[in-house]
């Protein structure tokens, strides 16, 4: 049985494997080649799957921070703020990478082009704005115990098993000739 802290690193992980396999193949470019389409439609589904779920942590955590810290002064409306501003930032670039993904799933080939523009712009947002952050981490680490974290993970087994599968489907589908990530 893996600790709560192991099953967020490894989908943390994961996450971070797909988005730079799939920044490989864009990367390679897929130039009409339909055996792209499966993996782009594969890495897209983890991505939007994961990243849904790592939103609802996040705003709980801004939640449980306000819940939990006697005042809040302008550090942590701050934070909170930055915190808000993260994922609202999140929500729009990846509002067009699923209208890629879905114009993909839809069309084929014909979209590979657009979808990987698309893709690209979100891998790069990702790269330059998500991860750790100081305040809210500095605040949840100094608020928070174990439960809290159990609470705010909200993973369940079945979630987990979600996510292994749709990783597994992205690993399955990489197009040959894309280097993979190295760890």
């Amino acid at each position: 049985m893996t600790t709560l802290m192991e099953r967020i690193g490894n989908e943390r992980r994961r996450l971070r494997n797909v988005r730079q396999r799939m920044a490989a193949a864009i990367e390679a470019q897929a130039n009409g080649d339909e055996g792209f389409v499966p993996f782009y439609v594969a890495a897209a589904d983890y991505i939007d799957e994961t990243m849904q779920r790592l939103h609802k942590q996040d705003v709980k955590m801004g939640k449980m921070i306000v819940e939990k810290v006697d005042e809040v002064d302008d550090t942590v409306k701050q934070a909170l703020k930055e915190l808000d501003d993260r994922l609202e930032g999140a929500k729009d670039h990846l509002k067009p990478f699923l209208a890629a993904r879905d114009a993909l799933r839809e069309r084929g080939v014909e979209t590979l082009e657009d979808f990987e523009a698309a893709a690209k712009k979100y891998s790069d947002f990702i790269v330059a704005n998500m991860g750790h952050h100081g305040a809210t981490n500095d605040l949840s680490a100094k608020l928070f115990e174990l439960a809290d974290w159990e609470y705010m993970a909200g993973i369940s087994d079945e979630q987990s098993a979600q996510e292994e599968r749709l990783f597994n489907q992205v690993v399955d589908t990489m197009p040959e000739g894309v280097d993979e990530p190295g760890e």
